[in-house]
């Protein structure tokens, strides 16, 4: 095999592929990115067996072949070589000579057919949604699955395809977080759990661009998200997703409409007290058309009142802070809307048309002050 390309398009294509390169493995073969001509372009694969991404670069091919790459050292190679252009060249003992003006190595690869080739998935009934729309969804989501492989379900992502409607949940135990967005078509109802994994290292490729399309193929056990010159397959975590629909109440005594930046800058001042490790909730003593929030820790104390409107209760509650921060960040909205009904019970920051819904479970705050 021999190919030339440009150091920019060669090192974009080992970037993109190489997040489904397996931090451990027995298997060395999945460690390696194979780059494979056969088909007349030049084509970079990388999989882990859950999760595998495959993207065409641009670049000329003298002699077709395919060759698989220890992944870290050719990434490695690739970055630190000259912007110039980048030729490759294989010989039948897998020995790879990688060259750019001046710089020659030597590497020894593997044969490309004992690679892990990604599972064949038929292509019918694509969903479609815009790069920016994806990437969004996952950005305002992702951060509350959990992290922990307690329960497989929790690790993923609910996608729920319903007429128009794509519904993205996560989930930790803790807190909620749901999108809903509107799509260009109308599809057959789809309910899958995407691991969280695979939806991180998607966000990473993406470029979100508006007028960019993502194309995702569903099968039993598969997703297949296709988009620029670039596809990723991924195993769907089994079983039955938690039934959220209950979980969810429209119940509340105290409602409350506010400035989204001024509570988040506020929680963001307080949690300076907090050294990393502890876990000091933050008050919200709601009185009138005043909240105030307390944070009481080892290192000193805070207090600071930001004006709101309420309708309904007074109430005293305490929340954990990262977990308010993380919903509050990804709001785009200026005013926000707060739904509580007791200290024990969850909260809501959610929209009039719940195109948003963040629930969050407050924490037990005796004897904090």
């Amino acid at each position: 095999m021999k190919i030339v390309c440009t150091k920019s398009n060669l090192l974009t294509g080992v970037q993109t592929v190489s997040k489904a390169v397996p931090n451990k493995t027995t298997m060395s073969i999945l460690e390696c990115i194979l780059v494979d001509t056969t088909g007349g372009s030049i084509k970079l694969t990388a999989n882990d067996m859950e999760l595998g991404i495959e993207t065409v670069i641009e670049g000329e091919i003298i002699e077709k072949g395919m060759i698989a790459l220890d992944a870290k050292i050719f990434l490695e190679i690739v970055r630190k070589l000259p912007d110039n252009d980048i030729t490759i060249e294989t010989d039948p003992s897998f020995k790879t000579t990688i060259t750019c003006e001046k710089a020659k190595f030597n590497i020894i690869g593997k044969s490309g057919e004992d690679f892990s080739y990604l599972p064949e998935i038929e292509r019918n009934d694509s969903v479609v949604i815009s790069q920016f729309t994806l990437k969004e969804v996952i950005r305002q989501t992702i951060f509350s699955i959990a992290d922990n492989e307690n329960n497989k379900l929790m690790t993923g992502e609910l996608f729920e395809i319903t007429g128009d409607m794509l519904k993205v949940v996560s989930l930790d135990g803790h807190r909620i977080s749901i999108r809903k967005i509107a799509l260009k078509n109308s599809y057959d109802s789809k309910k899958v759990v995407v691991p969280g994994k695979t939806l991180s290292e998607i966000s990473k490729i993406l470029s979100g661009d508006m007028d960019k399309d993502v194309y995702i193929f569903f099968t039993d056990k598969h997703i297949l998200f296709e988009f620029n010159d670039t596809v990723v397959v991924s195993r769907l975590i089994e079983g039955e997703y938690f039934k959220i629909d209950q979980m969810l109440s429209s119940d509340y005594e105290t409602k409350i409409k506010m400035n989204k930046r001024e509570l988040l800058d506020c929680i963001d001042r307080a949690t300076l007290l907090v050294k990393e490790g502890d876990k000091k909730p933050v008050i919200i003593d709601v009185k009138d058309a005043s909240m105030q929030l307390k944070m009481n820790s080892t290192v000193g104390s805070m207090d600071e009142d930001i004006d709101i409107e309420k309708e309904g209760k007074d109430l005293k509650i305490g929340f954990n802070p990262k977990f308010l921060i993380d919903a509050l960040r990804v709001i785009e909205d200026e005013e926000i809307l707060i739904y509580m009904v007791n200290p024990k019970a969850p909260c809501f920051i959610k929209d009039e048309k719940e195109s948003y819904i963040y629930m969050i479970l407050p924490v037990n705050f005796i004897n904090v002050e």
